[in-house]
C-alpha cells in the first residue's frame, strides 16, 4: 500500500553534466570499477601502430557503463576495447578527410573541453568540500526538522465501494480478526501481509487517511474512510515519537548532497564574480537556467 499511499517528492537534480564528450569525468563509473585491474599505461592493442592503453579502456568505461551494465566483466571489457579499437580507425579516417578542420568541428571541440574541464574541476570541489564536519551539520541540521514529528504503525483494508468497507465494519466488530480479514478482502497489494503498513508520518500519506489514522488511539480501528483510491478501514497498532536513522545509514546520501552543494556553492561564486551579459534579452537582468540547486536535504526519510 506504500507504493499507493505515499506521496514521493521529485529528487533534485544537478544540471550541469551530461554525456557529450568521451570520458567526461563526472559521469557515474561502474559499481565496482574497472573490470580488471591492471597498470594505466599497460598497452592493450594497437591500431596501425597506434596504442591503446588501459587508461583508455578506464575512460572508456566510464562513458560506456551505463549501456553495459548487463554484461558480465570479461564481455563488457571486449566491448570496450572494440569500441576503441573502432574510434581509433574511424578518426583517422576522419582526419585524412580533414574532418578537424571544419568550423563547425572545431565548435564541438572548444565545447566538449569546456565541459571537461568545468567537470573535472567540479569533481575537485566536490571532492574537497566532503569534510566529516560538513556531512554531520547537514544530518543534524536534517534531524531537527523531524523532532517531535509523531509517527504510527497502521493497518488497513482496502476496498472499492462503500457498502463495502460498511460489510467489513460490522464483521471487525463481531470480532473478526483485523489481519485475516485484510489478507482474504484488500484489494491493496500489501493485503497478503494483513494490510501492514508500518511505520509512517502524516505528510507520508494521503490527507484523509492521514487525518484518521492519526485521530485514532493505538488498538482502535476507523470507521470508513474515503479517498482516491477507494475506502478504507484503518487500525492503528502503535504510536511513537519519530526518531531519525542512524548517521551510517544515510551517510552515502549525506555525502551525495555536501558534494553538489560544494560544487553549487563554488559556481554560484564564480557567476557572482563574473560580468555576464544576455544580449539575446536585453531588458532582463543576466541569469543562469542551468543554476544548481542548493536547497536543504529532505528530512531522513523513513527508509
Amino acid at each position: 500500500m506504500i507504493a499507493t499511499l505515499t506521496r514521493t517528492p521529485a529528487a533534485v537534480r544537478f544540471g550541469l553534466l551530461t554525456t557529450v564528450a568521451t570520458g567526461c569525468l563526472a559521469i557515474a563509473w561502474l559499481a565496482g570499477g574497472p573490470a580488471f585491474a591492471q597498470d594505466a599505461n599497460t598497452v592493450v592493442a594497437k591500431v596501425n601502430g597506434a596504442e591503446i592503453r588501459q587508461s583508455d579502456v578506464t575512460l572508456a568505461e566510464a562513458e560506456l557503463g551505463p549501456s553495459l551494465q548487463q554484461m558480465d566483466p570479461a564481455t563488457r571489457r571486449e566491448n570496450i576495447i572494440a569500441f576503441l579499437i573502432d574510434m581509433k580507425i574511424v578518426s583517422k579516417a576522419a582526419e585524412d578527410k580533414k574532418i578537424g578542420d571544419k568550423a563547425e568541428f572545431k565548435q564541438k571541440l572548444t565545447f566538449a573541453r569546456n565541459r571537461l574541464l568545468m567537470d573535472d574541476l567540479l569533481e575537485q570541489e566536490g571532492k574537497a568540500g566532503v569534510t566529516d564536519e560538513a556531512m554531520k551539520k547537514v544530518y543534524d541540521d536534517a534531524a531537527k526538522q523531524i523532532s517531535g514529528q509523531e509517527e504510527v504503525h497502521a493497518r488497513h483494508i482496502l476496498v472499492p465501494t462503500e457498502e463495502e468497507a460498511k460489510k467489513i465494519e460490522e464483521q471487525l466488530k463481531k470480532g473478526a480478526d483485523f489481519a485475516e480479514l485484510a489478507k482474504k478482502e484488500s484489494k491493496d497489494p500489501g493485503a497478503s501481509d494483513g494490510g501492514d503498513l508500518g511505520f509512517f508520518t502524516k505528510d507520508q500519506m494521503v490527507p484523509e487517511f492521514s487525518a484518521a489514522a492519526f485521530a485514532l488511539e493505538p488498538g482502535k480501528i476507523s470507521a470508513p474512510v474515503k479517498s482516491q483510491f477507494g475506502w478504507h478501514i484503518i487500525k492503528v497498532e502503535e504510536k511513537r515519537p519519530r526518531k531519525p536513522p542512524e548517521f551510517a545509514q544515510v551517510k552515502a546520501q549525506i555525502e551525495n548532497f555536501v558534494t553538489r552543494k560544494a560544487q553549487a556553492d563554488y559556481v554560484a561564486k564564480l557567476r557572482a564574480e563574473a560580468k555576464v551579459e544576455r544580449l539575446d534579452k536585453k531588458d532582463e537582468p543576466a541569469k543562469s537556467d542551468a543554476k544548481p540547486d542548493a536547497k536543504a536535504p529532505p528530512a531522513p526519510a523513513k527508509e
